[in-house]
């Protein structure tokens, strides 16, 4: 059984970024993340300890928006390492970073970065 669990637009501000005001100004930020696990047993047992606790993603999430990088992709590179270890069960990690005010000129909804990663444990 092919199993996803999908975090949708999770907004932080963090404060990531090569200009130099933008560690200073910050910026609003959307995470979303897709990751497959099988998920069959938990299906069945209702037991959360069958199932990969989604609160536990989201709190890695927002630990690495915490850490200041200048690069989105080093920012998206930490998060995936992280899920990578503490989660054995999850097999394939996608994660699409959003900055939703870049310091550009014209009007946009925002640059977005997303990394996807099939993991061999």
């Amino acid at each position: 059984m092919k199993s996803k669990i999908i975090l949708k637009n999770i907004k932080i501000y963090a404060y990531h970024g090569v200009l130099p005001e933008e560690p200073l100004i910050g910026n609003e930020y959307l995470i979303n993340a897709e990751l497959h696990a099988d998920l069959q047993k938990a299906s069945q047992t209702d037991d959360l300890q069958d199932t990969i606790n989604y609160a536990e993603i989201s709190e890695v999430i927002h630990q690495e928006m915490l850490v200041r990088s200048q690069l989105l992709e080093h920012v998206i590179g930490r998060i995936i390492s992280r899920i990578e270890i503490q989660f054995p069960a999850i097999s394939f990690v996608k994660i699409k970073l959003t900055k939703t005010k870049p310091p550009m000129p014209g009007e946009m909804d925002g640059v977005s970065l997303e990394f996807e990663k099939k993991i061999h444990h």
